[in-house]
């Protein structure tokens, strides 16, 4: 991971501070850092200390595949971080290291797999198909976030993870809270146990289960002694969590094709480019403020000719990754042309998002159907009207009014 003299002089620690950014403008501060270096240190609103930064796509690729920065180390550690309040439970798979992170993740890979997205594809179509009925009954001028974007991903991650239908809307509750820094601790940790609560108690009652829902898997899996209870649970709060997220990225991806109307255009008029020109979108969206989870050095190594000593926290950006010229020509520019298309927007290494294959599924139901059933749709208000989510770690419209 180095390719110039190491150095042991440390860059200086910028603060970065909790931004509401709007639309889809790229992070100013995280602009600024790259600017500065491929390896900075930066200090968040909360937690302890600073940490390191790396930003270049083949840096990033590289700390994220490599088994001496460990993820389970951050558990013992107050590292400075963005949200005032420590998401993770302890046992959860976000914070494993392998062997156990491997041990955790195939208890549930089966419901992840292609074929096992292709399971619920139909499904999720026709749940799409219900909501877009009852937005054209109504009519115009609506808000797709509140119609559509949210109820969408909410029934599709339902009903993977085997979460009966009653049930979504305070998941839904409970997931928004998590996400939010604008509720204080209390509030986001409160929401965090009694999602914890809820799926222990889920869990327990699917411990003889045979069927392919994450529940249902992890239940079999607790029953046949190859998962602890606890990790059950963990797993499941983080899978639960991640779909949503669909809501918020699928926010700001109409969002941009809305205010750019040659994109959503050419979308409609070529199908056969769908698939391709959703993965820059993917790629070109900030789906995320600031940076994610973090990751200890088991040891003295050097990242970039940088030396990060044992002990020290690394992040690392995706954001920045997706927009390295070195690996995306033109990277600010949106191109859905643009092949090959590597970014890391689902992330890297063993902890690449189990998620991801759903998340582009859903991303293209919603455009194809969107686009074929809605030819005419446009935002309702001028684009700066728009409003935004205020204290989210995953950014995003609060409302986004359309017409068609």
């Amino acid at each position: 991971m180095t390719d110039e003299t190491t150095t042991t002089t440390l860059p200086p620690v910028r603060f970065w501070p909790a931004l509401d950014l709007t639309a889809v403008d790229f992070d100013p501060v995280l602009a600024e850092l790259m600017r500065e270096g491929p390896v900075t240190r930066i200090q968040l609103p909360n937690g302890e200390g600073w940490a390191w930064l790396v930003t270049r796509y083949d840096d990033v690729r590289a700390v994220t595949n490599d088994p001496r920065f460990s993820r389970a180390a951050v558990m013992e550690k107050q590292v400075t971080r963005l949200a005032p309040h420590f998401i993770p439970v302890a046992g959860a798979v976000g914070f494993a290291d392998p062997p156990d992170h491997t041990r955790l993740r195939r208890a549930v890979t089966a419901a992840f797999t292609a074929r096992g997205v292709q399971r619920i594809r139909r499904h999720s179509q026709e749940l799409l198909d219900g909501l877009v009925d009852e937005l054209l009954r109504d009519g115009p001028p609506a808000d797709l976030t509140e119609r559509v974007l949210a109820p969408f991903p909410i029934a599709v991650i339902c009903e993977l993870m085997g979460v009966p239908a009653a049930d979504r809307k305070r998941m839904h509750t409970w997931t928004q809270l998590i996400l939010s820094s604008s509720n204080g601790v209390e509030v986001s940790e409160r929401a965090k146990d009694e999602m914890v609560a809820y799926f222990t108690e889920l869990v327990r009652s699917r411990r003889d289960s045979t069927t392919e829902d994450v529940v249902g898997l992890l239940g079999a899996a607790v029953g046949r002694g190859e998962l602890s209870e606890e990790e059950a649970v963990g797993l499941a709060v983080l899978v639960q969590i991640g779909g949503e997220a669909v809501t918020n990225n699928s926010g700001q991806l109409f969002y941009l094709l809305l205010t750019r109307p040659a994109l959503w255009e050419r979308l409609r008029a070529e199908p056969e480019i769908r698939s391709q020109a959703i993965d820059e979108l993917i790629r070109y969206i900030p789906h995320r403020s600031a940076v994610g989870l973090s990751r200890i050095a088991l040891e003295d190594m050097e990242v970039h000719g940088v030396r990060i000593r044992a002990g020290d926290a690394v992040y690392v950006s995706y954001l920045a990754a997706n927009r390295d010229p070195d690996v995306f020509p033109d990277p600010d520019r949106v191109d859905f042309d643009r092949t090959p298309n590597p970014h890391v927007s689902f992330g890297h290494g063993p902890h690449y998002c189990v998620g991801g294959i759903l998340a582009k599924m859903e991303a293209e139901l919603l455009v194809s159907t969107l686009a074929e059933r809605l030819p005419g749709l446009e935002l309702a208000v001028a684009p700066e009207e728009v409003p935004w989510r205020k204290g989210a770690l995953i950014r995003g419209p609060e409302a986004l009014p359309v017409r068609w």
